[in-house]
């Protein structure tokens, strides 16, 4: 048997217990989307409206470029209560829906609002109700484990930048390690000139998602109503 060693990847520095030889020339991925998450880091990079990203065509569009064997889709986001956000309702349940005919995995949680004061540059607070989302990175965290756990995948690739996911990696690397197996962890983003968080998750290989990628992988459909194009 080949002698164990331990293969460091990429700038997040994550380290995934391998034996020498194991890693095959087609790697099994599973991608894993923060449907918010990502939504916040394509607006905040890019200046975008709403969610136009297409997961399927990005997930493709990177397991291309990096050789890696697309198996499954997974989308998680949270959708607000129709009484709070109508708007965000219907857009994210028209999403989810499209999303599982093309078959996605698909996993939702109510949005919880909470009332937040910031202060204002003249003195003044201003209150504002905020949506905080409760429950999808421990799901996305329990599926990554639970799916690696069963060898579906050698690659999770995980749209997000949520730092509570750098946990996972220790989890994953101590389960390879006592299976002999080869996984990666890759964390995946948009980025711009603009963008104030450049960090993939910790511990996880860092894919950053410029525009050119990004606009080549916009959903064609827009999921907006047709008299409602503005929230």
């Amino acid at each position: 048997m080949p002698p164990a060693r331990l293969a460091a990847c990429g700038p997040g520095g994550v380290i995934l217990y391998c034996r020498d030889g194991d890693r095959t020339s087609s790697q099994s991925t599973i991608a894993f989307f923060d449907g918010q998450n990502l939504f916040h880091a394509a607006r905040e990079a890019f200046g975008n409206k709403h969610p136009n990203y297409g997961p399927l065509e990005l997930a493709n569009s990177i397991c291309v470029l990096k050789g890696w064997d697309l198996v499954q889709t997974r989308f998680y986001t949270g959708i607000p209560d129709p009484a709070d956000a109508p708007f965000w309702h219907d857009y994210w349940s028209r999403r989810l829906q499209a999303l599982s005919r093309k078959g996605v995995v698909v996993y939702s949680r109510p949005l919880r609002y909470r009332n937040k004061i910031v202060r204002l540059p003249d003195g003044s607070e201003h209150s504002f109700a905020a949506g905080e989302e409760k429950g999808i990175d421990v799901r996305i965290a329990l599926d990554l484990i639970r799916l690696a756990t069963h060898d579906e995948y050698d690659v999770g690739l995980i749209f997000s930048q949520d730092q509570d996911l750098s946990e996972v990696a220790d989890e994953i690397r101590s389960l390879a390690r006592e299976s002999d197996r080869w996984i990666k962890l890759a964390s995946a983003f948009p980025s711009g000139p603009v963008s104030r968080n450049r960090r993939g998750i910790n511990k996880t290989d860092w894919i950053p998602i410029d525009r050119e990628l990004y606009q080549r992988c916009v959903d064609p459909y827009d999921y907006r109503a047709p008299d409602r194009r503005r929230p």
